[in-house]
């Protein structure tokens, strides 16, 4: 064998030889932007009743998705209020469960669904959505920074106010009724989702 073919086969070797030990590169994570331009993934996303929330789908996608916001939904469709909030918003929703609106009379939930009743219906969820995205983080900060209260002025005009309770944050609405959020921070792609475990009404 020659010089020129020994050297030639020890290259070879030395270049498979290092392709075989080179470290493969973690896999990359798929990355969204949200209506602010803010950068999340979806795994950073908790998924609500069991149901994967994509950053990617609005508010009404998400909610129609989630298998514990059944009634949000037809309330949401029955008030007028689907498609504003499918727009650009954003908006920051807490979001009663299905187990939120049993707790409130038969007679009463059920009157909201009726088509008189829509603006009152429409009121009652407009007050649950807070103009711009506030994370929970937000909403924490906002009520240090009031010594223990912070006040949110909702789409209905009127205003919520939030505090701290055994490191939840507890909503207090216009007409004394209360509500946790069980779970914060399901980004979206015009806002954020905080699920609450009461439906809060304003003053009527």
């Amino acid at each position: 064998m020659t010089k020129q073919m020994l050297l030639a086969a020890v290259l070879a070797g030395g270049m498979a030889l290092a392709g075989c030990n080179k470290t493969p590169e973690p896999p990359k994570t798929e990355t969204e932007s949200g209506a602010n331009g803010d950068v999340v993934t979806a795994s950073s996303n908790p998924s609500v009743g069991g149901a994967e929330m994509l950053p990617t789908k609005t508010i009404v996608e998400n909610a129609s998705a989630s298998p514990i916001h059944k009634q949000l939904v037809a309330a949401i469709k029955q008030a007028g209020l689907a498609e504003t909030l499918s727009g650009p918003g954003p908006f920051t929703v807490f979001a009663p469960t299905d187990e939120a609106f049993a707790q409130l009379p038969a007679v009463q939930r059920d009157g909201w669904m009726r088509p008189a009743q829509k603006t009152v219906l429409a009121g009652i969820l407009q007050y649950h959505v807070v103009p711009g995205k506030l994370t929970a983080a937000d909403i924490e900060a906002k009520i240090a920074e009031g010594k223990g209260t912070a006040t949110f002025k909702t789409a209905d005009g009127q205003d919520l106010t939030a505090t701290m309770s055994d490191g939840h944050i507890l909503l207090t609405s216009a007409s004394g009724n209360k509500a946790i959020v069980t779970q914060g921070d399901v980004n979206q792609s015009n806002g954020i989702i905080h699920v609450v475990d009461a439906v809060l009404l304003p003053k009527m």
